[in-house]
């Protein structure tokens, strides 16, 4: 328990705990029932930045970009913390707004992300790009990224989102080639193996 909900008071941290906890565990597989829970916590605390959050990674999962922004910006006041830009840059694409995406990677937080926070904000500026029709510049920032040879947790989506934008910008060899060696270190989190043999088949 944070020293945040311990400021509550036990009568009113521990279902508050309680909720935070359910809404972890159904994050991946019932985005709905843990933006329940989430909201619960929230109407409970909804001073709480960790509870804010909760609520705002729950609806962005559940898919509703609207209340993930709220949610994850009233957090941020409250923390200050930067660490949820990539994901506030998804939901505005997620609403259909990918130039509102792009103003992200100006905000002054961006420059206080850890490598990780960095290289997902990339990925989710690529993809903004790529709705706004410019393959070429979505190709452009991810390809000094994609060139470094170590292998980091992240690695697999940023090779993925390279392979993307090159297929977007009409290089499907090169698309394919990058799907194959994000297929290599994939733990299945994408499907870059039928993606690389697809495109060998065409």
């Amino acid at each position: 328990m944070t020293r945040e909900l311990r400021g509550l008071g036990a009568s009113l941290a521990e279902p508050v705990a309680r909720h935070l906890v359910a809404a972890g565990i159904y994050l991946d597989e019932d985005p709905a029932l843990a933006l329940a829970h989430a909201r619960a916590a929230s109407a409970l605390a909804s001073r709480i930045a960790v509870v804010r959050e909760a609520v705002g990674l729950a609806a962005y999962h559940a898919g509703e970009f609207t209340t993930a922004l709220a949610e994850l910006r009233a957090a941020r006041r409250l923390d200050g913390s930067p660490r949820h830009l990539a994901l506030m840059a998804d939901a505005e694409r997620g609403l259909g707004r990918p130039e509102r995406a792009l103003l992200l990677a100006r905000d002054p937080g961006a420059a206080e992300l850890d490598k990780a926070g960095r290289i997902e904000l990339l990925i989710v500026l690529s993809g903004a790009r790529r709705d706004l029709g410019e393959p070429a510049a979505a190709v452009l920032l991810l390809q000094d990224e994609a060139a470094v040879a170590s292998v980091e947790p992240w690695t697999p989506r940023l090779w993925y989102a390279y392979a993307e934008a090159l297929l977007a910008a009409g290089r499907p060899a090169d698309a394919a080639r990058w799907f194959a060696s994000t297929a290599t270190i994939d733990e299945e989190e994408t499907d870059a193996a039928e993606r690389a043999a697809m495109l060998a088949d065409s």
